[in-house]
């Protein structure tokens, strides 16, 4: 990843480059994710519950129902998180705000973070009931391939979503080169123009007192010739 701009991206506002990113690494690793959870949950959805001969439908995994809505659940989510964080990564570089870009990225690596361990869960948690399946309870082959391909893909997706954590964490870390920003990117306002000062535009400031006449005072210089001053009662 490019370590110029911020958390792993360049300037906001730069061109979209499609083919630098198909060819990322970390695009690569979504649209595995994507894929891998897919297979999981529909794989379950579609062969995951049998007919035991009766009219009930059991999960194939050991007949424990939690097994099944398990990796459904875990798997129809990571189908949608890998979606929503890949059109992420492509509006990312368009996101000019330092504070948006790091909640993005710490977003992406806590639950990146989060859903690894809810795969190495489900991983287990299903090879375990798998285990336990008993060979005269054992479905339809077509049925098993799915049971193996859920756990399988599983495994996988522990190692996708860990890659990506790995990935976020690397994004976090690169932080932000605060050149390329200025006070509007970094605050999302626009930034305050102080108030014009007399010295900065040139101004003169003209005293007060240069339009103010001294007061009168009487003295002999500024009396007329021949004047008396009238007799004090």
């Amino acid at each position: 990843m490019d370590g110029t701009g911020s958390f792993g991206a360049g300037r906001a506002g730069s061109a979209f480059d499609l083919v630098a990113f198909v060819k990322q690494p970390q695009t690569i690793l979504r649209a595995l994710a994507w894929i891998f959870s897919m297979v999981v949950f529909a794989s379950i959805i579609n062969e995951g519950y049998v007919n035991m001969g009766s009219e009930r439908l059991h999960c194939v995994f050991n007949k424990n129902a939690d097994a099944c809505n398990y990796g459904i659940t875990i798997g129809f989510i990571a189908f949608l998180a890998s979606g929503f964080f890949l059109a992420l990564d492509i509006y990312f570089p368009q996101i000019s705000s330092v504070k948006d870009r790091k909640r993005a990225v710490l977003l992406e690596m806590g639950f990146s973070g989060f859903w690894t361990f809810l795969w190495f869960v489900g991983f287990c948690f299903l090879a375990n009931q798998w285990s336990r399946t008993s060979p005269e309870e054992l479905p339809l082959e077509q049925a098993s391939d799915a049971a193996r391909a859920a756990i399988a893909f599983s495994f996988f997706s522990i190692i996708v979503w860990a890659a990506l954590t790995v990935c976020a964490v690397q994004r976090f870390l690169l932080g932000t080169d605060m050149t390329l920003f200025t006070t509007e990117h970094l605050d999302g306002q626009a930034p305050k123009q102080p108030y014009p000062s007399n010295d900065v535009i040139g101004q003169t400031t003209i005293p007060v007192e240069a339009y103010q006449s001294p007061p009168f005072i009487e003295t002999k210089e500024t009396r007329p010739a021949g004047y008396q001053a009238p007799p004090a009662f």
